[in-house]
């Protein structure tokens, strides 16, 4: 077993990017596949979102960046069985200052994971809302990146700047690193504008963009809160169903 590696990237806030590595992680954690998530953002809210809650850096990413700490000894399960999380905290917003000097400080996360690489199917990295060190160490560790995209006006704002960032990794960090979808998220039906829009993403994007979206679903919103993944907390509502019915779509394009 060696994990694919994907990272959810944007850094465009709000867009559905780490419900989508919890949820997409989720489906596919019922789907007896064993996954770590990787939480790469400071704010921690895919840490919060599986219920693990760091206090402190200890035990945390955070650790494994400045060598204090190595991965095995910071993955943590969650309450879903084959979902495991190496959480975040606050302290991780350092991590751009502390490294800076660093030799090859793009691949620290690249380094990190390769000790746990072979003991998962799939591993998802959340970065942050942002194209710094902490996204670039995501895309350098990367087979591929996945895309959430909101089906509003300024979807495509930024959205060139991360393609570019792409290419200069890819040219530059990780030459194997590829786009691997493009989703649309925060869909609604009733809103002529999301019609628009997405047929403009599908336009430049063709079959990089996923058949399956994810729609606007309040019990989407409500399940962080909790601490759990919608799969949990509620596995009937059509946001639910719309993840398990992406997990599927991955699976059928990576096969």
């Amino acid at each position: 077993m060696c994990a694919k590696i994907v990272a959810l990237a944007n850094q465009k806030g709000g867009v559905g990017k780490t419900t989508t590595a919890l949820n997409l992680s989720a489906a596919l954690a019922v789907n007896k596949k064993k996954i770590l998530l990787v939480d790469s953002d400071p704010q921690g809210n895919a840490s919060s979102g599986v219920g693990c809650v760091a206090e402190g850096n200890d035990g945390t990413i955070y650790n494994c960046y400045i060598g204090t700490q190595e991965a095995k000894d910071c993955i943590h399960p969650t309450n879903l069985e084959n979902l495991y999380i190496l959480p975040a905290s606050i302290d991780l917003v350092g991590v751009e200052i502390e490294l800076i000097n660093h030799e090859n400080r793009e691949k620290r996360l690249k380094s990190i994971l390769r000790q746990v690489r072979d003991d998962f199917d799939f591993i998802f990295i959340d970065c942050p809302p942002s194209l710094g060190l902490l996204t670039l160490n995501s895309l350098t560790a990367a087979d591929s990146v996945l895309i959430p995209l909101q089906c509003e006006y300024f979807a495509l704002e930024g959205l060139a700047q991360l393609i570019n960032t792409i290419r200069r990794v890819k040219k530059g960090l990780n030459r194997e690193l590829y786009i691997e979808g493009l989703l649309l998220t925060m869909y609604d039906r009733r809103n002529k504008l999301t019609y628009s829009v997405a047929k403009e993403i599908r336009k430049h994007f063709k079959d990089q963009v996923y058949t399956n979206f994810i729609p606007r679903n309040v019990r989407l919103s409500e399940s962080p809160s909790h601490g759990q993944t919608i799969i949990e907390y509620d596995n009937s509502c059509n946001g639910a169903k719309a993840y398990i019915k992406l997990s599927t779509e991955f699976l059928d394009r990576i096969n």
